[in-house]
Order: C-alpha cells, then structure tokens, then sequence
C-alpha cells in the first residue's frame, strides 16, 4: 500500500515535540522570573533577528543564516560582559533565541519561503546543548578553577564550540535521517563535511564574539559581525552561480527531449531516482551530484546518432550499440567543460556491472527501469523489477537493484519483489 507523506515519523514527532516544549518551558520560566542582564538579551536578541532576516532561501547550504547562528552560539557561551559576570541562565538564553528567530522569520513565512519546522527545532535545541554545556561552568568560580583566565578562558570557549558543532551535527543527520530514512552514517558523514563550508566562520565568530563581549562589551556585537555578513553574501553569491550551473546542465539534458529522442521528462525523473538510490546506498554528497548531473546526461550520445533509437530505448539495444552510445555521450560531456567525473560515468553505463564506477552502475539500472516501466503498463513497476533481477548476472548489479526496489517502496510506487 502507498505510504502516506503527510505522517511525521516518531522520532522526527519526538525531535519537534522536545524543541517547542524546551521552548515553551525556557519562555515561561523567563516571563515568570523576569529578564536579567535586559540591554545584552535585547543586543543579542536584535542580533539574531537581523540574522534571520537577512538568511537566504533557495539556497543547499547547511545554515542559511549564518550570522543568526554565530549570534545564538555567542550569547549560549557567554561568561561575562565587559569584564563583569553574565548571569542570564539557560531558560533566559533559549527563550531570547526562540523568540528572537521567530521574529525574523515572519518577513520569509509571508512569502511563503521560511525556514522548516527541522531547522528552527535543530536551532533551539543546538543553543540549549550549548548553553546547558557553559553556563554552568560561569556559576562560581568553576572556570577560573578549570581554566584560568586569558588563553584558558579562550580554549574553554573553542572546545565548548566544538562540542556544540559535532552535537548539532549528529541531531541534524538524526533529523534527517528520520525524515528520509536514508542512512545515518552517510548523513553524519556530509553534515561533517558540510561543518567545512561556512561552518568554521559561524564557529569562530560565535568565540570571538564570545570573547569579545567578554573584555568590550556589547559595543563589540557590530564590529565582529561585519566580517561574518560579508562571508554570508558571498556564500549566496557562489550558491547563485552553483544553481546557475545546474540549470546549465539540465538545460543541456533537455537536448534530447527538443530533439525527439527521448521521452519528456525522461532525463529528470531518472536523475531524481538515481539520487534516490544513491542516498540508500549510502553516497555522499559530492557523489550524489555527480551522480545526478551523469543521470541528466546519460541519453546525450543520443544526438549524434544519425537515426534515432525508437523511443529513445537504449537498454533493449545490443551490448555494442549500448556501448557506442555512451562513449559518444561521454564525448559531449567532456566537451561542455562539465567534471571529468560525470563524464566518465556516462560513458562507462554500458560495461558490464563489474567494470563500473558505482555511479554508471546506478544510472544504467535506474534508466532500465524507467524505460522498462513505460513500455510494460499498468504492471510495469513490478514486471521491470523483475527483469532487472534476471540481468543480476552481467547488466545489473544486485545490490542497485534492490536499493532501487527500497527506495520505490518506500515511495509507495510498488513493493519490492522477493530477491
């Protein structure tokens, strides 16, 4: 039976339903006590609210508004205000950040472009583990015990950081990991990768201002969120050109289709299965784009046949024409100035399994099937699958086949038939 989409996963219930009640309770517990220390929860709180605002949407990164996130990360390690002890609190902190994203957020939710329910719980949740982790610590004197002042206070900060960012990563790769049911140790393996972006700036200016604070107070809030703006622009600048180049890419995918060799649609739907089938076999995401700019491509060698192939089916074909093809569509890959990577993956889609790359290996079954599905009818999904499975020996590998069987699956488009 189909799956419906509209049910929440428990874990991904549970994640959501933890953040809003952390919330709720921190708001509470600071309405009821009051707010401490007034002028740095408005200077906080008035930066993350700028941060959100100026967040980007559309945009693959990891975090979207990175200045919010440095500014939250900052007012959770906050020990002292120029050189007075803070006292702001758990409840305090998460309540200011809570309330302060929620404000700029408004402009993007009207515009019905704002940020998912998963990043604002990963956001409440990341600056509870980071206050939770440091404030404890300034109560006393436990961290001129622990760690002394000048460069003690300084690592303390930096090893509270990256305590934070490694948590923050594994609650989203769990996040994710319960939305999509993908793997977990290739999520946790990107979301990592993904701490290398613009991850470090978002970390080192959440310690400096950190620091900053410490020693110069709140005048300090403006002057060293200057840098991690700039860097934030930029970021958007190289996302635009990144998206820019895949439309490129499609673009040039579509050829086939203008051309009448292939079907409409052909090239996407095998791009967004491949990646599907990628993820479940446990891709990173270096791979998985590459991966999907091959699928895009695969049928290109198609245009420099003089009589097209009769519905643009090329997994019917001979093993020698399936082969020329490719080799002509790895051709005009390497021509476009696309990676290397991608062209030796659609020229490759033809060998035998055992002689591919894993990413020809995905491509050539995904696009049998979509194929194989569209000339077999109503029984098609199941009638391909199986005849997949009976090319295990030389054309398919069988693990692809059966991950393609999971993901379809899990998408309530057919069940998997017993292997």
């Amino acid at each position: 039976m189909p799956v419906s989409r509209s049910r929440v996963p428990p874990a991904l219930a549970l994640a959501r339903g933890g953040a809003a009640l952390f919330a709720v309770l921190a708001l509470t517990a600071t309405l009821w006590h009051g707010i401490d220390e007034r002028g740095t929860a408005l200077a906080f709180g008035a930066l993350i609210t700028v941060g959100e605002l100026a967040r980007w949407s559309g945009a693959e990164e990891r975090e979207p508004a990175p200045l919010a996130a440095a500014g939250a990360l900052a007012y959770a390690l906050l020990g002292e205000n120029a050189g007075h002890a803070a006292h702001d609190g758990v409840p305090q902190i998460v309540a200011v950040v809570t309330a302060a994203s929620l404000l700029g957020c408004v402009p993007h939710v009207a515009k019905g472009r704002g940020p998912t329910a998963d990043h604002l719980a990963r956001r409440v949740l990341t600056v509870g583990f980071a206050a939770v982790c440091a404030q404890p610590l300034y109560d006393g004197d436990t961290v001129g015990e622990w760690a002394g002042g000048g460069p003690g206070y300084a690592a303390l900060v930096v090893a509270l950081l990256v305590l934070t960012a490694l948590w923050d990563a594994v609650l989203a790769a769990a996040l994710a990991h319960a939305r999509t049911r993908w793997p977990f140790g290739p999520l946790l393996r990107d979301e990592l990768r993904g701490t290398l972006g613009i991850g470090p700036a978002v970390c080192a200016t959440g310690a400096v201002i950190a620091l900053a604070v410490a020693v110069a107070g709140l005048w300090a809030l403006p002057v060293l969120s200057l840098p991690l703006l700039l860097t934030q622009l930029s970021f958007r600048r190289y996302a635009a050109v990144r998206t820019t180049y895949r439309q490129t890419i499609a673009s040039l995918a579509r050829a086939t289709e203008i051309a009448g060799c292939t079907p409409a649609g052909h090239a996407r739907r095998v791009a967004a299965l491949s990646r599907a089938v990628g993820r479940e076999l446990g891709l990173s995401g270096p791979d998985l784009t590459v991966l999907e700019y091959a699928a895009l491509m695969h049928d290109i060698g198609q245009l420099s046949l003089l009589d097209p192939v009769p519905g643009g089916a090329t997994a019917g074909l001979a093993p020698e024409d399936q082969r020329r093809i490719a080799l002509l569509g790895g051709a005009v890959v390497r021509r476009t100035g696309v990676a290397a990577e991608v062209a030796v993956t659609v020229e490759r889609q033809a060998d035998p399994y055992r002689e591919q790359p894993v990413g020809a290996r995905i491509v050539r079954a995904v696009n049998a099937y979509e194929e194989k599905t569209r000339e077999a009818g109503p029984g098609g999904p199941l009638e391909a699958l199986e005849e997949l499975r009976l090319g295990t020996a030389r054309d398919y590998q069988p693990e692809v086949v059966e991950s393609l069987a999971r993901v379809l699956a899990r998408d309530g488009l057919t069940s998997p038939l017993a292997g």
